[in-house]
């Protein structure tokens, strides 16, 4: 699980601080306020990681575009600084997942155990290309740090320490220009620098893995289709507009998916997302059938009320299609996952926004999947209070914050909670000036009784 972000110089924001977060995190603010650029920051370094160009320094495309490198730095710095922190998984089913990295202290018998991990890297841009000042892996609470870093002559130079102990070079081994791969990576001369130091190749591997469990849906969703049709090959997720979520839920049949990992009788992945289209009003009943037997087309059929039909998506509003791929997304994705949503609740009722806060608090309890969204919906936020006020969700399980712009930079405020569930510092024109509307109504409506007709 991530657990804090920081940047620098970076679109609107010239220094975000560290923002703690939480297995559930939540932006909101009015537009173009830097919340979607808070989430962008995980994007950009996940596509880099997944680029097959190793000496790429930023893939500035693939889940966002967001142009060259000069367009990503604020205003007219040419420096950028990324900074987060991750807690590695538990051990995986199949071993798969690096849930912790066992280093030696030089000159010892002693071992330390990694269990999480914090990185940066600075850079520096210029009108063509971007350059890597340094790259650093640390864990304080362990006393390990690794960092490669640039001189004033380009070159390259690694520093570890490992409990204040910097391990010994082999003999004869010149020294060579170590550069970076990509922006976090270290180069084969650089794991090599130092004797009996592999585990450096466990560190970045650490680091690749945690984006690998980073699942993005965007806020644009597609439209609903008569028939589907499965190629009965598994999706990584669900799509970034969700057009994978149905094919996704049809190979949960096939591999009999169950929605928690706990033993026992387990509800599939398609009924917990009917119980849910259910709980939130949005169907009677739910279920994804083939057209005939040993057929690749499916339907998706729905009976919106008891006494109603059954239908497909198509003849039915928007706001199931849309809501749809969020609930397959949270089931599907394997324990541990990270999901950045845009705006869950678009097009959605607000009745059916709140409904959509329980949904992402039984995932974060049940499935231990963290959850880092941005939205506009106060209907979502006041779901999050309540249950906080309702001891169903711990203030500690949660990281809420308010975007905002003074003077074209962005700006965040982080919500600070009661065990009530309150707002001890509700921001200015938080959800718009609700307030001032309804006293101006009621003056309207006060001089419209008093004046003569």
């Amino acid at each position: 699980m991530f657990t804090k972000i920081q940047m620098t110089n970076f679109k609107s924001w010239k220094e975000s601080g560290q923002v703690r977060l939480a297995p559930l995190t939540a932006f909101f603010g009015a537009n173009s306020s830097g919340k979607s650029s808070l989430l962008q920051m995980l994007l950009l370094i996940k596509q880099t990681t997944e680029s097959p160009d190793r000496n790429i320094v930023l893939k500035t495309d693939g889940y966002v575009d967001l142009g060259t490198p000069s367009e990503m730095t604020h205003a007219e710095t040419d420096f950028m600084r990324f900074a987060l922190a991750w807690d590695f998984p538990p051990p995986s089913s199949d071993g798969t997942s690096l849930s912790e990295i066992r280093i030696t202290v030089p000159n010892s018998n002693q071992a330390i155990t990694l269990t999480g991990m914090e990185f940066e890297t600075n850079l520096r841009i210029d009108a063509t290309k971007t350059h890597v000042e340094s790259i650093r892996y640390h864990s304080p609470q362990d006393n390990f740090q690794v960092e490669l870093k640039r001189a004033d002559n380009n070159q390259y130079a690694i520093r570890l320490q490992v409990n204040g102990v910097e391990p010994q070079r082999p003999q004869g081994r010149p020294r060579v220009n170590m550069k970076p791969q990509k922006s976090y990576g270290f180069s084969d001369e650089a794991l090599r620098f130092y004797s009996d130091t592999q585990y450096l190749a466990d560190v970045v591997l650490s680091f690749e893995q945690q984006f690998q469990r980073v699942h993005y849906l965007g806020p644009l969703r597609d439209y609903p289709k008569r028939i589907y049709k499965y190629n009965s090959e598994r999706p990584t997720n669900v799509g970034l507009r969700g057009e994978d979520a149905i094919n996704a839920l049809i190979a949960t049949k096939h591999d009999r998916q169950r929605a928690y990992p706990q033993t026992g009788k387990q509800p599939s992945v398609e009924e917990r997302v009917a119980q849910w289209l259910v709980t939130l009003g949005l169907a009677h009943s739910f279920k994804t059938v083939p057209l005939a037997d040993g057929r690749s087309e499916y339907e998706v059929r729905i009976r919106r009320h008891p006494e109603s039909p059954e239908v497909v998506m198509t003849d039915l509003g928007i706001g199931l299609s849309q809501v749809l791929p969020v609930l397959v997304l949270c089931y599907y994705v394997p324990e541990g996952s990270t999901l950045i949503l845009e705006h869950p609740e678009l097009h959605l009722h607000p009745s059916i926004q709140a409904g959509l806060a329980d949904v992402l608090i039984d995932v974060i309890q049940r499935r231990k999947v963290q959850i880092i969204l941005e939205s506009h919906s106060e209907h979502l936020l006041r779901r999050l209070q309540r249950r906080i006020a309702e001891d169903a969700l711990t203030r500690d399980q949660t990281a809420l914050y308010f975007c905002h712009l003074e003077g074209g930079v962005s700006q965040l405020t982080t919500l600070e909670l009661d065990e009530g569930g309150n707002i001890l510092n509700y921001p200015r024109d938080f959800f718009g000036n609700m307030t001032e509307d309804m006293f101006v109504m009621a003056q309207a409506g006060i001089r419209k009784r008093h004046t003569p007709r």
